[in-house]
């Protein structure tokens, strides 16, 4: 089974389509919101969101949004990055709202070869998140570290089962 990819796998302009979506529920907006202290009542106060905005309703906060882009693109993009180096640039482009479902895909802008260590390059890619209707939601470019394919191949990861 696949989970992140060398190097030398990464091909410039090759994306990579994220599976499966997440579709987001109130619950999961208000504990992100609260685990990380944001308490802007667009996010948790249904009746500030009904009278004060344009949306009339609550919007899921972007952090979440990016972050389950980011946590879906791993077993594609970064499941053997050594490091992530950069975010490059973040745009939420549309809201998202409670009952949404999240898609992603990355595409893959550039890659080179590290200058200091001889096992590890580097890989630009674009995340573009969407929701069922096909609608972009969020685009972020970040750069990660990732090795090398190795001499000798990898290690089993689990052990095989034995029968009795």
């Amino acid at each position: 089974m696949r989970f992140g990819r060398y190097f030398e796998e990464f091909e410039v302009g090759e994306t990579y389509k994220h599976w499966p979506g997440k579709t987001v529920t109130e619950y999961d907006d208000h504990l992100f919101c609260l685990l990380t202290m944001n308490h802007h009542p667009l996010h948790l106060d249904a009746h500030y969101a009904a009278e004060a905005t344009e949306f009339k309703r609550n919007v899921v906060v972007g952090n979440y949004v990016y972050s389950l882009l980011l946590g879906m693109s791993v077993p594609d993009v970064s499941g053997k990055a050594i490091a992530n180096l950069e975010v490059e640039s973040l745009r939420h482009v549309a809201p998202t709202f409670h009952g949404d479902t999240i898609y992603g895909e990355t595409t893959v802008l550039a890659k080179a070869e590290s200058r200091s260590k001889p096992d590890r390059g580097v890989v630009e890619v674009e995340t573009r998140g969407y929701k069922q209707d096909g609608t972009v939601v969020c685009v972020f470019r970040r750069k990660i570290m990732v090795p090398k394919q190795p001499q000798a191949p990898d290690p089993p990861s689990r052990p095989q089962p034995r029968l009795p």
